[in-house]
């Protein structure tokens, strides 16, 4: 799972999450909030949170399980906290390899004819670092 920073410059990127089964994700609401909410991790699930679409959008309903009050949050208030696989897939035919090094991962993804690599010690992380840079020069 990548970090609230890296999920949070992939939404500001323009990267659009369509909630599904098992996603996981973080509130993000406006300063009034306790600080606490924001800091849990939630998970996607029709137990407990489903996602509704609703007229004005998808909203994240929350089925009476947590132990504040909060009924439903809009998807710009919630930050995805995207997985490996879902970073792999996002990264389609640029991607080119995973490569375990002695500390770290390494992900080689192509990019305008070009092979660029993004270490760190989580490959989630590296997947997203990866997919943040391909997202930054498609604009």
């Amino acid at each position: 799972m990548i970090t609230r920073e890296l999920a949070v410059a992939l939404r500001d990127s323009g990267l659009v999450w369509h909630p599904a089964e098992g996603d996981r994700f973080q509130l993000d609401l406006p300063d009034e909030v306790e600080f606490e909410a924001e800091a849990e991790v939630f998970t996607v699930s029709e137990m407990t949170i489903e996602a509704r679409q609703t007229p004005s959008g998808t909203d994240l309903a929350f089925n009476g399980t947590t132990e504040w009050a909060l009924d439903a949050v809009t998807l710009a208030d919630a930050v995805w906290l995207a997985r490996e696989d879902q970073l792999r897939d996002l990264l389609r035919g640029t991607f080119r390899a995973l490569v375990r090094l002695e500390d770290a991962f390494r992900v080689d993804v192509e990019i305008g004819g070009h092979v660029i690599a993004f270490e760190h010690p989580d490959p989630s992380e590296a997947y997203g670092r990866a997919l943040l840079e391909l997202i930054s020069r498609s604009h």
